[in-house]
């Protein structure tokens, strides 16, 4: 494997886990659940786009998870099933409530814990096909 690739690669899941470890701190503390939410969605697209990028795939320039785990799904249909319903609800958090009008969305602890949760075992998930 291209020593360049595995290198982009890993820079993509170290950035990326600033932001689940954000928002696993964030979580921890009490802070805002949409900042939670954002920090939870930029992780999965970074280790999203950093496996493609592993593979030899320019990621595209989206923000929707669904559209690269569909883009990631070609090599590991594994991750599809599970993840799926992750990537779509994280993409809301990035796209539809992060701007006003109105004020900044709230969400259920609880909710945000699931998804933290499911955030990071498709982390691991991941990492644990990386093999870098």
């Amino acid at each position: 494997m291209d020593e360049g690739l595995r290198q982009q690669a890993r820079e993509w899941f170290e950035r990326g886990d600033h932001d689940i470890e954000t928002a696993q701190l964030l979580y921890k503390e009490h802070g805002y659940t949409d900042a939670i939410a954002y920090h939870i969605q930029q992780a999965i697209e970074k280790y999203l786009k950093g496996y493609l990028v592993l593979k030899g795939q320019r990621p595209p320039w989206v923000h929707e998870l669904d559209t690269l785990l569909n883009l990631v799904e070609k090599f590991e249909a594994d991750l599809y099933p599970p993840f799926i319903e992750l990537c779509e609800k994280a993409t809301r958090y990035y796209i539809e409530d992060r701007y006003p009008p109105g004020p900044p969305a709230e969400y259920d602890r609880e909710e945000i814990k699931a998804d933290l949760d499911l955030a990071w075992q498709l982390v691991r998930a991941i990492r644990g096909k990386a093999d870098l």
